[in-house]
């Protein structure tokens, strides 16, 4: 099941309510018996009823920011979030803005009620901070530099499971999907290494330190490894059936007779090549001539297709995707929708859909007033 439907379960089962303590599936405790009457016991009511009605709003949030994007977002989501409140309970999402230089977007947009004040009532989330580059498989969570649209997000191979990891990209640069660890508190521990060796002024490198310490004591204490590449993500790079433009690979089910995927005729060098060929053409006749080993890969990629090696027009679709141009726009719509369709993988070719509709590289923030 997709969606928000499943979010307790998702989220490891187990999840704190207001007091701190743990509880399984999100369910609230029962009031204990009335003590003997008095101020107090009014006045502990009154917190405990404030703050089941905390917990009851959070938990509304949480399940509306996975119905939103109809993805499960994993706990390390949730704590982040509450690690973010932690530093600054008035406004958690801009809580590393000033220090850090990243801002937490997209779905945090809902937990921190974004959403309930934006203008349009038909925003389509899976848009939502989708930065140029971004493929199917990647939602962006965190926000960096407006100079080099620098990003993080998790990336999921599949729309009903877990993301594999985050990631982080450029887009004013290329396509490349870089990998900053299999949790947000590893990306933003990574994130603030760099940084700190690059302030050189002792405030704002003393703050930074401070932030560093509380992240890694939470990140500890909660169990999360603060790796850049920890051992689930080695075991998902062995799946990996080819790296494509973006290099954060593809990952398509293959059996033991290796039916799933074929590669394509031409190496990423090549497929380049061609691609630049097409788009640096003086003339649309010179442009045409230009598609030609393209045409011939599609004729490939229908006969792997009959023969279930699906992966093959998902490369060549990603790949095409992945060089930016809009000349690519239509043969991209032909490949990626159907291979994710043929995956079933069909929220990704939903969204694929979505975005060369509407592929834009500025004013993403589909929540702006």
């Amino acid at each position: 099941m997709r969606g928000g439907a499943s979010s307790d379960l998702g989220r490891g089962g187990a999840r704190r309510d207001a007091d701190g303590g743990s509880m399984t599936g999100g369910g609230k405790r029962r009031p204990r018996a009335a003590e003997p009457a008095g101020e107090q016991c009014d006045k502990n009511g009154d917190v405990k009823k404030r703050r089941s009605g905390q917990a009851e709003a959070r938990d509304a949030l949480q399940q509306e920011a996975e119905t939103c994007y109809q993805l499960r977002l994993p706990e390390d989501f949730y704590q982040f979030w509450k690690f973010c409140e932690e530093l600054d309970p008035e406004k958690p999402a801009d809580a590393l803005v000033s220090s850090v230089g990243l801002t937490l977007v997209g779905p945090y947009d809902i937990l921190a009620g974004k959403h309930k004040k934006a203008k349009s009532t038909d925003v389509n989330f899976s848009l939502h901070w989708r930065f140029f580059y971004d493929p199917p498989e990647f939602q962006t969570i965190l926000v960096g530099d407006s100079k080099t649209q620098y990003h993080m997000g998790y990336f999921r191979d599949v729309p009903d499971e877990l993301p594999v990891w985050v990631g982080a990209n450029e887009a004013r640069k290329s396509c490349l999907i870089s990998q900053v660890g299999d949790n947000v508190f590893a990306a933003v521990k990574l994130f603030l290494s760099k940084k700190l060796k690059e302030v050189t002024d002792k405030k704002k490198n003393a703050v930074l330190k401070d932030i560093d310490e509380k992240l890694t004591r939470t990140a500890k204490e909660l169990g999360y490894s603060l790796e850049q590449k920890t051992m689930k993500m080695k075991q998902r790079d062995k799946k990996v059936v080819t790296k494509t433009f973006h290099g954060a690979g593809l990952v398509v089910p293959v059996d033991k007779n290796d039916v799933g995927y074929r590669e394509l005729p031409e190496t990423n060098a090549n497929l380049k090549k061609i691609c630049k060929a097409i788009v640096d053409a003086p003339t649309d006749d010179e442009r045409l001539k230009a598609f030609a080993p393209i045409q011939e890969m599609l004729t490939y990629v229908q006969f792997a297709n009959d023969e279930c090696d699906y992966g093959m027009g998902y490369e060549l679709g990603m790949d095409l995707f992945c060089y930016g141009s809009h000349y690519f726009h239509k043969t991209v719509a032909q490949l990626l929708p159907l291979a994710y369709s043929l995956l079933k993988r069909n929220l990704f070719a939903e969204v694929i859909e979505a975005h060369l509709a509407d592929r834009r590289q500025e004013g993403l923030d589909r929540l702006a007033p």
